[in-house]
């Protein structure tokens, strides 16, 4: 028991939580405009990145790394600027492993996602979205 409240309070740990929460949140309302109100796929895509990076935002703001007492809005611009970097390297490495090592696109998404939530967007967001000034 005291190794799972020791994970629980881990930044990386709460923070790969959120993540998958807010990835949920994300899927549940693209499945929700497209099959539900017969929404267009690319704009309920587009809802649902949305919700779930705000949600995530705010997860990670309270919970992950619990920063909640720092400026909203310039945590809200860094964390833009970090999501932008995001989906390139997520879009460009999905592109590269699917099409140059020939890996079935959904295996791509989860294997290059995961390597840029760890590598890029964990530090970046630690070290400089919710960075704690002294």
């Amino acid at each position: 028991m005291k190794k799972i409240k020791i994970f629980f309070q881990s930044s990386f740990s709460r923070s790969q939580i959120s993540s998958i929460f807010s990835t949920g949140i994300d899927y549940a309302i693209v499945l929700l405009f497209v099959e539900v109100f017969q929404s267009w796929y690319v704009l309920a895509t587009a809802l649902g990145a949305l919700a779930g990076a705000i949600s995530n935002f705010f997860l990670n703001r309270h919970w992950s790394f619990q920063a909640s007492h720092g400026q909203l809005k310039r945590q809200a611009r860094r964390y833009g600027i970090v999501s932008g970097g995001s989906l390139l390297l997520n879009s460009f490495g999905v592109f590269l492993v699917t099409e140059h090592l020939q890996i079935h696109y959904i295996l791509s998404v989860i294997f290059v996602s995961l390597f840029v939530g760890i590598l890029f967007n964990y530090p970046l967001q630690r070290n400089y979205v919710y960075l704690i000034q002294k």
